[in-house]
C-alpha cells in the first residue's frame, strides 16, 4: 500500500518524541505554575506623595538627566489598579515615560471603605483630582500639569477639565475613554432602568462589590476565561507566555469596589441619561460640557476594544472645543492598547511624539 501523498512516515517518531517531551514539559511547568508566585508588578521606584481615603498620589523617581518642564499626572480608572501601566521592566509604560524624560505622577485608588460609601462624583472631580494637581504643582514647582486618563480615569479627567477650563491642565490624553454610554451595549442593557434598581442596590449594600463589577466585565466575553486557561495549558512550557498570562490575569481579576453614591451617579447621569454625550452633565451644579475644554488633547482608541467600543468613544474629539486635537485608532484591545508588546510598539512612541513637543 502506498503512503498518502504528503505523509512522511520517517518523521513520525521524531514528531511523537517532540509531543511526548512537550507533554512532560507541560506537567513540570504546571507544577511550577501552582507552586510559585508570578512576577513582581508595579516595582518602578516611587514615593507616596499623599494618601487620603481611597486616593493615593505617587511620584515616580526620575530616570533621565533631562526632564520636561511640564509634569504628567496619570488618572487611573476607579475600578482598576494602576500597576497595569507599570508591569515589569521593559513592559512598563511608567518606565518608558521616565526614560523619555517625563516627570510622572499617578493618581491611583484603593478600595473605598464601608464608611466611604457616601463618596460622590464631586468628591472625585472637585476634590481628589484638584488636590492631586495642587500637590503636583507644589512638588514639581510648575503650574502647568498634563493629564493622562485611562478608561473611566479619562471620563473623570474630562469632567475636571470641562469645569476648570482656565487651567492648570495644559494637555489632556485619554486612553479608551467612553462618552456615548448608549453604545456600551451590554452595560447599558445590564443597567436598564426598567429592571435595574440602583437605589435599592446602593441603599442595601453601600459600596458596589468587586465581584459584581468583575462579573459585568466577564459577561462581555463569557467564554474568554475558559479559552485563556486552555491557551495557558497549551503554552505552559513557554516561560514568556506564562509570565505574560500571570501579569494580565492578576490585574484583570484585581477589581476594586465602587463607592455607592458615586456608582449611583454613574448609573443615572451617564448610563441612563447619557448626560456627558448630550451636553447636560453637571457636577455639584457646575456645568461639565466638553466644548469647554480648549487645551491640546489626544485620544487613543483600540480597534478591537470590547469594553469601550469605538462607537462609544468616537464622538469625543468632535465635541472638544480645542483647535489642537487628535485621535489615533490603533490595533489592539482595551488593555493591549496601553500595556504589553502591542503598546510598546504602537501607542507609547506615538504618545511620546505628541506629548514631548507640548511639554516644554
Amino acid at each position: 500500500m502506498n503512503a498518502p501523498a504528503g505523509l512522511d512516515f520517517a518523521s513520525i517518531p521524531e514528531r511523537i518524541q517532540s509531543e511526548v517531551q512537550r507533554a512532560i514539559q507541560r506537567s513540570i511547568k504546571g507544577v511550577e505554575y501552582f507552586s510559585t508566585s508570578g512576577p513582581s508588578l508595579g516595582s518602578t521606584p516611587k514615593d507616596v506623595l499623599h494618601s487620603r481615603g481611597t486616593m493615593n498620589l505617587y511620584h515616580y523617581r526620575p530616570m533621565s538627566d533631562e526632564i520636561y518642564r511640564v509634569p504628567v499626572l496619570i488618572v487611573m480608572a476607579t475600578t482598576n489598579r494602576g500597576y497595569i501601566l507599570d508591569l515589569v521592566r521593559g513592559q512598563s509604560f511608567i518606565e518608558f515615560l521616565l526614560k523619555r524624560g517625563y516627570d510622572v505622577y499617578m493618581l491611583d485608588w484603593s478600595a473605598p471603605r464601608p464608611e466611604e460609601k457616601s463618596l460622590r462624583m464631586e468628591d472625585y472631580v472637585l476634590d481628589f483630582i484638584p488636590d492631586c494637581i495642587r500637590r503636583v504643582q507644589a512638588d514639581s514647582g510648575e503650574q502647568d500639569v498634563s493629564l493622562i486618563g485611562y478608561c473611566f480615569g479619562g471620563v473623570l479627567s474630562l469632567l475636571y477639565g470641562s469645569i476648570h477650563k482656565d487651567g492648570p491642565m495644559k494637555n489632556l490624553i485619554c486612553f479608551t475613554t467612553p462618552i456615548d454610554f448608549r453604545e456600551m451595549k451590554l452595560f447599558s442593557n445590564f443597567s436598564d432602568r426598567r429592571y435595574f434598581d440602583v437605589d435599592h442596590l446602593v441603599d442595601s449594600v453601600g459600596n458596589v462589590p468587586p465581584e459584581m463589577i468583575l462579573s459585568s466585565f466577564e459577561m462581555l466575553r463569557p467564554a474568554s476565561r475558559t479559552v485563556s486557561q486552555i491557551q495557558l495549558w497549551e503554552n505552559i512550557w513557554n516561560d514568556e507566555f506564562v509570565k505574560s498570562y500571570r501579569m494580565f490575569d492578576r490585574w484583570a481579576t484585581d477589581t476594586l469596589p465602587l463607592a455607592g453614591e458615586y456608582f449611583r451617579t454613574i448609573t443615572k447621569d451617564l448610563m441612563w441619561d447619557n448626560k456627558l454625550f448630550n451636553d447636560t452633565m453637571s457636577v455639584a451644579g457646575r456645568p461639565a460640557m466638553l466644548e469647554n475644554i480648549t487645551v491640546p488633547i489626544l485620544h487613543a482608541v483600540a480597534e478591537h476594544d470590547h469594553i469601550v467600543p469605538y462607537d462609544a468613544a468616537k464622538h469625543l474629539i468632535a465635541k472638544i472645543g480645542s483647535a489642537d486635537k487628535d485621535e489615533v485608532i490603533l490595533k489592539g484591545g482595551h488593555v493591549s492598547l496601553v500595556a504589553g508588546a502591542n503598546a510598546v510598539k504602537r501607542l507609547w512612541p506615538k504618545l511620546d511624539s505628541w506629548l514631548g513637543k507640548r511639554s516644554t
